[in-house]
């Protein structure tokens, strides 16, 4: 079961066409990307290996099909995007942000046939979680130790109702920390069974709103949402980020209603960032990771903790034998520090009774 494997991975592609049937070239909005990334279209040669040459040529190319410009030149500052490069961007973004987990998903699927077939292997753990960086860090490790492993990003409550289906072996969730413990852990109750499954600590990671660089808009808390001149992005329903959303919500007196784009919904902390760095929301919620990657401010409001849930039989296998020995480790730690607002602490790793993990619980009827 152990032992190198081959890794697939997908990616989005997307065109645009004209009329007549001719389509923008491949390379263009990765290298309009590469500008927006690296601030001029000879730095975005360099990163992509590219000559300058052929760069301009599929520019003009695109302008061409498009119809309007894409760069701007200006004497002594170089290169820089047009409105409409910058809107082929964002989408490039918001395409990749909103699809990697789907796509990451479909991978692992596809590794997992194929290495069974290569390795022999009769033995799949089959992991289905809330997304969560920490969880893609985890994935990433599974794999580079050989574990025959697929993963499936799915809603937390949707992730804990497989694995009292039988649908995986792990299930991955998170639950708020503090004042709202109660509310989570009753949240996922019809599907926890404290005599049989046991918990495993993975990290704590912080929940907030992501607004534009300098909060333009000027939002300091939950409260803001039922502002009328603000745009929410939400979280989809069934998602435990969405369930928390709704706890906040209600100890502001806040009517779901009354938010303005409380119906729109994206399916990823990322794709929420890129919706609100792209200008189409003026604030979302969601971890603080993605925030910083899109370059935006982030207004902590909630502290979680992620666990993994599995039946107490499992620990004896092979395969989630090697995952607590990755979750232990020095080298998954670190990554999950550098990952902002995740920290991996003295639980990670750690296998728990839902009562060591939850006291507030202690009361609770055993199922």
């Amino acid at each position: 079961m152990f032992a190198a494997m081959h890794r697939v991975s997908i990616q989005p592609r997307w065109t645009i066409r004209s009329p007549d049937g001719s389509a923008l070239a491949e390379r263009t909005v990765a290298l309009l990307v590469g500008v927006a990334d690296h601030g001029s279209l000879l730095k975005a040669c360099r990163s992509m290996q590219v000559s300058y040459r052929h760069a301009w040529q599929l520019i003009r190319q695109g302008e061409q099909l498009l119809g309007a410009p894409l760069l701007r030149m200006e004497r002594g500052k170089g290169s820089s995007l047009s409105p409409l490069a910058e809107s082929l961007v964002w989408a490039d973004r918001r395409i990749a942000a909103r699809l990697s987990p789907t796509l990451d998903s479909l991978a692992s699927e596809l590794q997992a046939q194929i290495d069974r077939v290569l390795m022999r292997a009769n033995a799949l753990l089959r992991i289905h979680a809330s997304h969560g960086f920490a969880i893609e860090a985890m994935h990433e490790a599974l794999g580079r130790a050989g574990v025959v492993h697929e993963l499936r990003y799915c809603g937390s409550t949707e992730a804990v109702a497989s694995l009292g289906l039988g649908g995986c072996e792990v299930a991955g969730f998170h639950v708020p920390m503090g004042e709202f413990q109660a509310a989570g852990v009753t949240h996922y109750a019809q599907w926890l069974r404290p005599a049989t499954q046991k918990l495993i600590g993975v990290a704590t990671r912080r929940l907030g709103l992501m607004v534009a660089k300098g909060d333009p808009k000027k939002i300091y808390g939950i409260g803001d949402l039922a502002r009328p001149d603000l745009r929410f992005i939400n979280r989809q329903s069934g998602s435990g980020t969405r369930f928390l959303l709704d706890l906040l919500l209600h100890k502001e007196g806040i009517d779901p209603a009354s938010v303005h784009g409380y119906e729109k919904c994206e399916l990823t902390h990322a794709a929420v960032a890129a919706y609100v760095a792209s200008g189409m929301a003026d604030v979302g919620f969601g971890v603080e990771t993605p925030a910083k990657q899109f370059k935006l401010d982030f207004l902590p409001i909630q502290t979680e903790r992620y666990f993994l849930v599995c039946e107490e039989r499992s620990l004896d296998t092979p395969a989630v034998r090697e995952l607590l020995r990755v979750l232990r480790s020095e080298e998954f730690k670190e990554t999950v520090n550098r990952l902002p607002g995740y920290q991996a602490d003295d639980s990670t790793g750690k296998v728990l009774d839902l009562q060591q993990a939850f006291p507030v619980q202690k009361g609770r009827r055993k199922r």
